[in-house]
């Protein structure tokens, strides 16, 4: 599929944590209050928050060691997606620019939509204590369809539910896997820089068509095109 330029979007879906909200302060204070249950040493958030985009795999190889193949991984996922679930919006906030970058789409008649991996047990109560975030035209989640980012089929159908082509959408988001859904969906990527962006490969080699450092730059691009 081939994607879009500025010129010919008509509207925008983003990632949620990272992109949208800065939830890596209760996904991180979810972990260490797991730690501090096993007496475990507490992780610096320093240390978690590039992490917050990978969710609970991320947090538990870190404080834990584990991952998927553990025998006790999805016991102890549990248990942290329970801790979670009692502080999701404890110290979560929107990151600074959102609010006035949602206002600008909703003035300018942009439509505009959140597709996150985060399961729909966490991102639709965190979405509804978050008012700005509730004018979101749809939100897919991470098991709304069988195959989540980096996969299209959450952009794509998201695309449908906003009645527009993929190559008229943008998508806005702060992971390698965000970059290479949006391409495989064939819309154009753009790379919320002050997010979280993992430790992964460096964001300059993403699939992305921009780059922005601030939410406020993305309106600068839509104005210019």
């Amino acid at each position: 599929m081939s994607a879009g330029t500025a010129a010919t979007w008509q509207g925008v879906l983003f990632d949620l944590d990272g992109t949208l909200a800065d939830t890596a302060p209760d996904l991180g204070g979810a972990l260490n209050d797991l730690c501090a249950r096993y007496d475990r040493p507490l992780v610096a958030m320093e240390r978690l928050r590039p992490l917050a985009s990978t969710g609970a795999r991320g947090m538990l190889a870190e404080g834990f060691g584990i991952g998927p193949a553990d025998p006790f991984y999805e016991e102890l996922r549990e248990e942290y997606y329970q801790v979670y679930e009692t502080r999701l919006t404890r110290d979560s906030v929107l990151f600074e620019g959102v609010h006035d970058l949602l206002a600008g789409l909703d003035a300018a008649g942009v439509p505009w939509g959140i597709v996150t991996n985060k399961f729909a047990r966490f991102a639709k109560p965190l979405v509804a204590q978050m008012p700005p975030l509730q004018r979101a035209a749809c939100l897919v989640c991470g098991d709304t369809f069988e195959r989540p980012k980096p996969y299209p089929d959450p952009l794509l159908g998201a695309a449908g539910l906003l009645a527009l082509a993929p190559a008229q959408l943008v998508y806005v988001g702060d992971d390698e896997r965000d970059m290479q859904a949006a391409q495989a969906a064939g819309m154009a990527g753009v790379v919320a820089a002050y997010g979280y962006l993992g430790n992964g490969a460096p964001p300059t080699t993403w699939p992305a068509a921009h780059h922005i450092a601030t939410p406020a730059a993305l309106l600068d691009l839509l104005r210019k095109a």
